[in-house]
């Protein structure tokens, strides 16, 4: 039997929101083992003078642990 365990993140860019969501999970794997899933719990923009500056994206990333 497996357990899993669901974890919150935040990653930011300035291009985009599908590279925010990219470089987040590449940043995930870096640190926890067996990620298996993620969903986009919410995204925001900072705006500066009307123009979009940063795409933030808040992830639950979903990894199983270790037996």
């Amino acid at each position: 039997m497996s357990i899993a365990k669901i974890t919150e993140i935040s990653a930011i860019s300035n291009k985009s929101f599908e590279d925010a969501l990219v470089n987040g999970i590449a940043r995930a794997n870096k640190t926890l083992r067996n990620v298996r899933s993620a969903w986009v719990k919410e995204q925001k923009v900072r705006i500066s003078e009307g123009t979009i500056t940063e795409y933030q994206v808040n992830l639950m990333v979903t990894f199983v642990i270790d037996e």
